[in-house]
């Protein structure tokens, strides 16, 4: 039986998050938001995923008290709730409030071939 896209890309997503929860631990908010980041790379064409990430970086905005990533999450995670199956979601961006949640963007290779890796069921 075919794992979904889901299945495939979760230890990927998983490595991303619990290099976000060390670099939390070790008090470096921003290396922990680019490991939300490249999360949200790699999870976001899974619905599961998407929202998780958005989740995890309205907590993160929450908890660094940022308001204007906060509203910015609120409004993505219902984007990624409702969006994420019908495939409206741009490549390649990166989740926070500080790019438009419309924008394309370059995938880094390394995410690249993660994505191939799950989507080819290898």
């Amino acid at each position: 039986m075919q794992r979904s896209f889901s299945q495939q890309i979760a230890p990927y997503v998983e490595v991303e998050l619990a290099n976000a929860k060390r670099a939390n631990s070790a008090g470096d908010t921003q290396q922990e938001f680019a490991y939300l980041e490249r999360a949200h790379v790699i999870g976001q064409e899974s619905t599961y995923w998407h929202v998780k990430v958005h989740i995890l970086m309205l907590v993160w905005a929450a908890q660094n008290r940022s308001v204007r990533e906060a509203f910015g999450q609120f409004f993505r995670i219902v984007g990624a709730a409702t969006k994420t199956a019908f495939g409206l979601v741009p490549p390649g961006n990166t989740g926070g409030a500080n790019v438009s949640p419309f924008k394309k963007m370059p995938i880094a290779p390394d995410l690249a071939a993660l994505i191939q890796k799950a989507k080819s069921g290898v």
